[in-house]
């Protein structure tokens, strides 16, 4: 059944929108954009969201994709950070399960690294009382055979011991289209492609934004008492537009992540490890891959084309194939990457890696509002403090407080995580024919939840249609991400609804022509447009260095 989130049905809306006196306008379509609409929503705030590109095109869908505290910001003292941060992942792995999964981490202790037993030990402690850890998941300790056992890829020559602990992994686009679906579930307007060109106002207070759908190039205005700027990398230019741009700004840096395949790099599970350059990197095991990162390094290129460069790539090759024992990958070996921009708050003399990843709130003098910093996993307290700041400031605002953290993210929501494993075995046993191994199926279901089922019956529809049923299941996928997630442009398919281009660059490659021709079809494309979506999903492909 559809759920009806089209691109093609959506110019009446507009038009509503229009006409609406809104409480609160939010700019940008990411994870903290999307935190802000449904905590207004759900307090009673008519409310609007207005992205330019596609929802989370930006840093919300290029992290290291874990909910997690962030061990390492102890190394800066970030305790309330910390605190925050690890606290949040249990109530969002509640919201969501089949998006936010549990995940041991390992964190070897080798010769010379940047943590001895003793104090990994304790800093995984404090860690786990922060955050709230229960007793039977708190950090366990290994000595190196134990160790060696957990992870074969270890290299023995270094390892002294290990010590495991709790993490939370997610799909970060996949998070943040839920947040806005639900939103819009609850009677949030929300847009994608619907570009802010300036905002308006009323003796010198903002009082709304004229925008454009970049689909057609139709102009709107719309009006509000309050404009939430949530752009991320790009606050700083709104507030410049305001000229609002004084005191602290934005310091944006890139991090970088690779993704081999799982033969080349079989790591067993995650693993938390040692630069041996002061810096702590990620290496994860997903769907049948391995990814490796991050980087942390100042950026001021384009904002709208970040990607993975030499010396990024050579630093995470390097990094990788000093840790584990018998690995040498090469650049050839790379399926894929990915890079996007962390829009901190700049703190003069301090390294990329160093600064805060706190968030701050910007009031500029017209009202315009503006948020900034933070991480992935605190994207609910940011939007609470937004919310609580314009319900103190406004009595003609609803006063309603947050409740955000009871609010299941999926339309039929999963009881527990249990529940996710049982549908991951159901589904292999009721379509064999299209989901071959439970790789598919925590694709299907970490992707779609309960709906992953109604997607494959689709599927199992077409199969007298096509030869080959991974193609009848790609474009049942495809139909429902064009009918019921917005989708408008093929990278927001490749990408931000199922993850290929990442994670399964081969499979996207197989159907890369057949997905064109659907989107063709599906949108009347004329054989300009053709061939524009065709040279832009070309050059996407090697900008992720698929081969």
């Amino acid at each position: 059944m559809s759920r009806g989130f089209s691109i093609k049905t959506r110019k009446k809306e507009l038009e509503k929108c229009s006409t609406i006196d809104f409480d609160l306008i939010v700019i940008g379509g990411g994870i903290t954009g999307a935190g802000i609409a449904l905590d207004a929503v759900t307090r009673g705030f008519k409310t609007l969201l207005l992205e330019k590109s596609d929802f989370a095109s930006g840093t919300s869908s290029k992290s290291t994709k874990l909910i997690h505290g962030g061990l390492r910001y102890l190394k800066q003292f970030e305790i309330g950070l910390v605190r925050e941060s690890g606290r949040e992942r249990a109530i969002v792995h509640n919201l969501a399960p089949h998006l936010v999964h549990p995940e041991k981490m390992l964190l070897p202790i080798v010769k010379h690294g940047s943590f001895s037993q003793f104090t990994a030990s304790l800093a995984v402690s404090v860690y786990d009382y922060l955050a709230g850890v229960s007793r039977v998941e708190r950090k366990e300790i290994f000595n190196k055979e134990e160790a060696l056992k957990l992870e074969l890829l270890l290299d023995k020559d270094t390892l002294k011991a290990a010590i495991r602990y709790s993490e939370y992994r997610t799909d970060d686009a996949r998070l943040s289209f839920e947040l806005i679906r639900k939103a819009r579930e609850l009677g949030c307007h929300v847009f994608n492609y619907c570009k802010l060109d300036q905002l308006s106002y009323k003796e010198g207070i903002v009082n709304g934004v004229e925008a454009i759908d970049m689909t057609d190039g139709a102009r709107f205005k719309f009006k509000s008492k309050y404009v939430v700027s949530a752009a991320g990398p790009w606050v700083d230019g709104i507030r410049n537009n305001d000229h609002s741009l004084k005191g602290k700004q934005l310091r944006l840096t890139k991090g970088v992540h690779i993704v081999f395949r799982h033969e080349d790099l079989p790591l067993k599970q995650a693993i938390y490890f040692d630069d041996f350059k002061g810096r702590m990197l990620f290496a994860i095991p997903r769907w049948g891959v391995s990814y490796v990162g991050t980087t942390d390094t100042d950026y001021a290129g384009n904002l709208d084309r970040v990607v993975c460069g030499e010396n990024d790539l050579q630093y995470l090759i390097e990094a990788t194939n000093n840790m584990f024992d018998g690995i040498e990958l090469k650049a050839s070996d790379v399926i894929s990457s990915w890079a996007g921009l962390r829009p901190l708050i700049s703190e003069p003399g301090k390294k990329a890696s160093e600064v805060s990843r706190k968030d701050e709130i910007f009031e500029s003098d017209s009202g315009l509002i503006s948020i900034a910093g933070g991480k992935l996993t605190g994207y609910r307290k940011m939007a609470k403090r937004v919310l609580d700041l314009l319900r103190d400031k406004d009595r003609r605002l609803p006063q309603s407080n947050c409740i955000t953290d009871t609010v299941k993210l999926s339309s039929v929501p999963f009881k527990d995580y249990r529940e996710v494993n049982n549908m991951k075995q159901q589904i292999q046993s009721e379509f064999p024919e299209l989901v071959q191994g439970p790789v598919m199926a925590s694709y299907m279901v970490d992707n779609y939840g309960i709906h992953a089922g109604t997607i494959l019956e689709s599927a199992r529809h077409l199969l007298t249609k096509h030869k080959d049923p991974d193609q009848a299941l790609m474009q049942a996928e495809l139909h429902s991400a064009l009918e019921d997630e917005a989708c408008y442009r093929p990278e927001d398919f490749f990408i931000r609804r199922t993850g290929m281009l990442y994670f399964a660059p081969e499979r996207l490659l197989k159907h890369f022509d057949f997905i064109l021709d659907e989107y063709a079809r599906f949108f009347s494309w004329d054989s300009v447009s053709i061939e524009k979506f065709k040279s832009e999903a070309l050059q996407l492909l090697k900008d992720s260095l698929v081969t």
